[in-house]
């Protein structure tokens, strides 16, 4: 027997491989595009200096967070949720947790650290300091993970509007 269609504005589960422009217009989709900008950014001014420290987890967090959402898109682009086993068929709620759960509260946590690293180090921001000095790279981090946190919250009350209007679907 054959498989029903998908319900309206979900991809079909099995087929070929296209894109899902429709997500890819979506606020979460542009959302999306600017927390993998900002958390790449985020990890590679943090992997790329010297490090120390709880910088060590500022730096997993980001990069786990930075991989499972590159993981959301990539199959949310592709259409492909339906074939998760137990997540697929919530795929709006695991998108919800995601932000909510993981996106605001591990990049605050690593928001938090560089911050507090970039205030140790501001003592070197000082004209004539011939040293080495990190401070640039903590706060440009702290930055970029500050404006990463508030896109994870405004995708996540996206999610949550659409959850509160009893829709399960992501656009």
């Amino acid at each position: 027997p054959a498989a029903p269609p998908p319900p309206p504005g979900q991809p079909s589960a099995r087929g070929s491989l296209s894109f899902h422009r429709a997500y890819l217009r979506s606020p979460l989709g542009l959302l999306r595009l600017g927390q993998l900008a900002l958390g790449a950014a985020f990890w590679v001014t943090v992997a790329a200096h010297k490090y120390e420290g709880a910088a060590h987890f500022a730096l997993f967090a980001a990069v786990l967070v930075w991989l499972l959402t590159l993981a959301l898109f990539g199959m949310s682009l592709l259409g492909r949720w339906a074939l998760v086993p137990w997540l697929g068929s919530r795929w709006l709620l695991t998108n919800l947790v995601h932000d909510l759960a993981l996106g605001v509260g591990l990049y605050a946590a690593a928001t938090g650290i560089m911050g507090y690293k970039a205030g140790r180090k501001s003592y070197c921001n000082l004209p004539g300091y011939s040293q080495h000095c990190l401070y640039g790279a903590y706060l440009s981090a702290s930055i970029c993970g500050a404006i990463a946190a508030c896109l994870y919250l405004f995708s996540g009350l996206y999610c949550l509007s659409r959850r509160c209007r009893d829709e399960r679907d992501i656009i």
